[in-house]
């Protein structure tokens, strides 16, 4: 273990005695052994002086104390005022936008050596107090020379050496627990510790931010459900970025949204449709969608429209991870147990020998209680632990590709339990999904399928052009390859044969429906593929 780690766990060790966090922890309704570990706390013993600060301020200030990975982890939690007592969930809230700033002169300092040019030159207007400052940036107000309102990030100082040392021991800690514990080998922790690196660290490249926002920026122009500010790009560097300041109402100003007299219900409604509409149609979705991230347009409070900013982490999917999520999510909104239970099987989520009837009646006994009923009424919570406990039972293996979906269903739901508790979630995530499939199963979207297959055809030509000519003139290139490379190009001629009759199968059967042009590609994979798997 690194000296730096070493002397980073010693610093998270006196932030938990400076703010006495565990006296949270023996606050709960623990064991008596877990309890009695109190005497064994050195610090316990001292005498000490009674704190002013309220539990969540202490909480708050900690987390804060600590860095960015502790500070998300605290945004996370504020969404989920579900799971938290109301005054530890608003003090944590302060952690989404109200992190105390960095020297503002400093920030002036960074963003010039960025921009290579003095503020003055860049901006006609230039504000050094932060407008927002947030776990991995801070913001200022300005002006361009060319009149457009603007905000300026900039990303603090010194960060990636306390990541470094946080990830370390996460990764030690995640090792840990895969080598003794074979509930946490399901989890993948290593894995999921791994995505998580790669994502905190590309949040402080404000150029892959940028990215990130003209793309979101594109998928959703012209729409009336979100609203993504523009990037300025001439004056964006990895630590600096310029885009477009926006008026909106922070969406958890619930005072102000209803003195406009926004229409909540629509406003949750359309959150939820935000979020399928990325995920599904778009397969990009903006993956910190806590409250400090989203604002809602004062222009037409009846018909309600979000603005997002602060792109630095978004996720995809794969076709087939994005395939099995709508058609388990469909399942489950009809209430299709066996279909979701089997989806699980196929896709390899649980084993294979899982036994289909006791699966389909362990998520029944889960899920069908929460039918029916508005978030405001459900615990979710209890759905979790009754969740993880059918996972144990069936060795389900969370799959570290979805984490981040999950993190962001959760930010969304909690999002919406506080606009709108009586939102119905299914009704409204289900005509939705509904719709997305039929639209992925349209004879246009097929057609399309069939041709940027098709658009492959001359790449497997040239393949299998170069492998024919290796085998039909063994004089001028066997005789510099070895015995096993010859038999290597045979069974890669065989498996690529293999590939063209299924692939030519695939299309034959979708191009049944359609106009013989669409066919001829599938017919010459056939034919292709029939002769180089019977040829010698």
């Amino acid at each position: 273990m690194k000296l730096l780690a070493v002397r980073r766990l010693l610093r998270i060790q006196r932030v938990v005695i400076r703010y006495r966090l565990d006296d949270l922890l023996f606050d709960l309704p623990l064991p008596w052994w877990l309890l009695s570990l109190r005497l064994l706390l050195p610090w316990r013993w001292l005498p000490r002086k009674r704190s002013a600060l309220s539990r969540g301020a202490r909480l708050r200030l900690a987390l804060q104390d600590l860095g960015p990975i502790f500070i998300k982890f605290g945004q996370l939690l504020s969404t989920r005022r579900d799971l938290l007592p109301t005054d530890v969930a608003d003090e944590l809230m302060l952690l989404q936008d109200r992190v105390p700033p960095f020297d503002p002169q400093r920030a002036v300092a960074l963003i010039e050596a960025q921009l290579g040019a003095k503020v003055g030159e860049v901006f006609s207007r230039f504000d050094v107090e932060p407008l927002a400052s947030a776990s991995v940036a801070q913001v200022h107000a300005a002006r361009l020379k060319s009149g457009e309102e603007v905000v300026v990030k900039v990303v603090r100082p010194g960060l990636k050496p306390v990541i470094a040392q946080d990830l370390a021991w996460l990764f030690l800690i995640a090792k840990g627990a895969e080598r003794i514990s074979a509930d946490a080998r399901r989890l993948h922790p290593v894995e999921v510790v791994g995505d998580y690196e790669k994502t905190i660290y590309d949040e402080l490249d404000l150029l892959r931010e940028a990215a990130n926002a003209s793309q979101l920026r594109r998928n959703f122009e012209g729409s009336d459900l979100m609203y993504v500010p523009q990037v300025y790009w001439d004056f964006c560097r990895p630590k600096v970025l310029v885009m477009e300041r926006i008026y909106g109402v922070p969406v958890t100003d619930m005072a102000t949204l209803a003195d406009q007299r926004t229409d909540m219900k629509a406003l949750a409604e359309r959150g939820v449709e935000v979020f399928f509409t990325q995920v599904f149609r778009d397969s990009f979705f903006h993956a910190d969608m806590h409250p400090g991230n989203i604002f809602v347009s004062t222009v037409k409070p009846w018909s309600p429209q979000y603005i997002a900013i602060d792109c630095g982490i978004v996720g995809s999917l794969t076709d087939e991870d994005q395939d099995y999520l709508a058609r388990n999510l469909i399942a489950f909104f009809k209430r299709d147990y066996r279909r979701v239970a089997q989806l699980h099987i196929d896709s390899g989520w649980v084993p294979a020998n899982t036994k289909v009837n006791e699966f389909e009646a362990a998520i029944r006994t889960v899920c069908e209680p929460i039918f029916e009923k508005p978030l405001k009424d459900i615990s979710f919570g209890q759905v979790l632990m009754r969740l993880f406990q059918t996972a144990r039972r069936f060795n389900m293996e969370v799959q570290p590709q979805l984490v981040l979906l999950q993190k962001t269903l959760l930010n969304i739901e909690g999002l919406g339990r506080q606009l709108y508790p009586e939102l119905d979630l299914w009704s409204t995530a289900k005509p939705y999904l509904e719709r997305w499939m039929r639209e992925r199963m349209s004879p246009k979207a097929v057609l399309g399928n069939l041709y940027s297959q098709a658009e492959q055809l001359p790449h497997l030509a040239d393949m299998t052009r170069d492998l024919l000519e290796r085998l039909s003139q063994p004089h001028l290139h066997n005789s510099q390859l070895p015995e096993r490379q010859q038999r290597g190009d045979r069974w890669a001629l065989r498996l690529l044969g293999a590939g063209l009759l299924a692939g030519g199968a695939t299309l034959a059967a979708g191009a049944a429906s359609l106009s013989a042009p669409a066919a001829w590609p599938a017919w010459l994979m056939l034919a292709a593929g029939l002769y180089l798997v019977v040829r010698r």
